[in-house]
């Protein structure tokens, strides 16, 4: 019998926290991620497979971590997160047209929670992320620094930053830095 090889992946950030007195960073549980795309027509269909409803209206999301999470990204598009199950085979089921890409291995998450997460993200992010423009439930394709990202936030002082693996690094110590001067 041959000996078989599983390899074991690594989360980039593992064992990594940082902050301040006013926020906490820490690397997001691992999760599923699908890149959905499909028309209007299909949108009934495609939420009934997830289990939840698509979110229709720019920068919302529907559903809630853990669990399942859909961020809307554009007018067809859509980041559906998932920390437990399997959104890929459940949208197989869907008999509509549809896109439905795993990009879990590309992604990864940061969360930033506590009273300067805010602050700490404007330290790198253009985007107006008061709480008139940006609630919660708001989600946004972004950049940080030089990167695209995308935000989510999840609660009065909590965010989920999504970025890809590659630059996560970069990503965890732009927010580090960010949480110092937002001491300052």
């Amino acid at each position: 019998m041959a000996n078989t090889a599983h390899a074991h992946r690594i989360h980039p950030l593992e064992g990594r926290i940082a902050g301040s007195a006013g926020v906490r960073i820490t690397p997001a549980a691992p999760a599923a991620r699908v890149s959905l795309r499909a028309g209007p027509s299909d949108v009934k269909a495609l939420s009934k497979a997830l289990g939840l409803d698509l979110p229709l209206a720019p920068k919302t999301t529907s559903g809630a971590l853990p669990g399942r999470l859909a961020a809307w990204l554009g007018p067809d598009e859509w980041l559906i997160i998932d920390e437990g199950g399997d959104p890929l085979a459940d949208l197989g089921k869907a008999k509509v047209l549809h896109s439905a890409v795993d990009v879990s291995h590309r992604n990864t998450a940061i969360l930033l929670s506590g009273a300067g997460a805010r602050a700490t993200l404007e330290a790198g992010c253009p985007q107006n992320l008061t709480d008139a423009v940006f609630p919660v439930g708001a989600a946004s394709r972004t950049v940080l620094g030089k990167i695209e990202v995308v935000i989510i936030r999840t609660g009065d002082e909590d965010y989920r930053v999504e970025c890809w693996r590659s630059f996560s690094t970069y990503a965890f110590e732009l927010l580090s830095v960010g949480a110092r001067d937002c001491l300052a």
